[in-house]
C-alpha cells in the first residue's frame, strides 16, 4: 500500500500537445507546496535522457517517484502519455482518492499546439501522426474525458474541485 487516506493521486493523461504539463503545472501553481508532479517528459528527457521507447525505463521512475511522494505525505500529479499497466498497479496501490483525467485533443489541434513548442523541429508529423492515439482511454471508465475546448483555467478549477485539492491546505515544507 502505498500513502495516506488523505493523500490524493491525480493523473493526466492524453496525446501529445494535449496540455497535460500545463495542466499539471497549473494545478501545483494553484494548490502550492504539498503537491508533487511526477511528469513523464521531465523524467524521460532530464532526468535519464531516454528515447521514447516501449518499456523504457521512465516508466518504473514514474511508479516509483509517485509512490516516494505519496508515502512522503505528498499528493501527487502523475502526467504523461502513459499506459494501463504502470497506473493500475499505482492505483490499486493508493490508500487515498485517485482522480484520472484524459485530456482529448484532436489530431489537427496536436499538429499545431506542437508547432508552438521549443522543440518542435525535434519530432515531425509522421512520428506525431503514428504515436497519436484517438480516445486511448483506460479500461473500465477510471478517466474523466476533458475537451480539447475546454480552457486551461477551466480545466484546472474542475480537478481541483473533482479531487478535493481546492479545499485542502497547501503543507508547509
Amino acid at each position: 500500500m502505498v500513502g495516506t487516506e488523505e493523500t490524493r493521486l491525480v493523473v493526466l493523461r492524453g496525446n501529445s500537445a494535449s496540455g497535460k504539463s500545463s495542466v499539471a503545472a497549473s494545478l501545483r501553481q494553484r494548490f502550492g507546496r504539498g503537491l508533487a508532479l511526477a511528469g513523464q517528459d521531465n523524467l524521460r528527457r532530464i532526468v535519464l535522457r531516454e528515447r521514447d521507447r516501449p518499456g523504457a525505463a521512465n516508466i518504473g521512475l514514474i511508479g516509483l517517484t509517485a509512490r516516494y511522494a505519496l508515502d512522503s505525505g505528498y499528493h501527487v500529479v502523475v502526467e504523461g502519455i502513459l499506459y494501463a499497466d504502470m497506473l493500475a498497479r499505482l492505483r490499486a496501490d493508493h490508500r487515498g482518492p485517485t482522480h484520472g483525467y484524459y485530456l482529448n485533443v484532436p489530431f489537427d489541434e496536436t499538429l499545431a499546439r506542437h508547432a508552438t513548442k521549443p522543440n518542435a523541429d525535434d519530432v515531425n508529423e509522421t512520428q506525431l501522426r503514428d504515436w497519436y492515439r484517438p480516445r486511448d482511454l483506460l479500461p473500465d471508465g477510471l478517466e474523466t474525458v476533458i475537451s480539447a475546448d475546454s480552457a486551461l483555467h477551466s480545466t484546472v478549477d474542475r480537478i481541483m474541485l473533482d479531487t478535493g485539492l481546492a479545499h485542502l491546505p497547501a503543507l508547509d515544507r
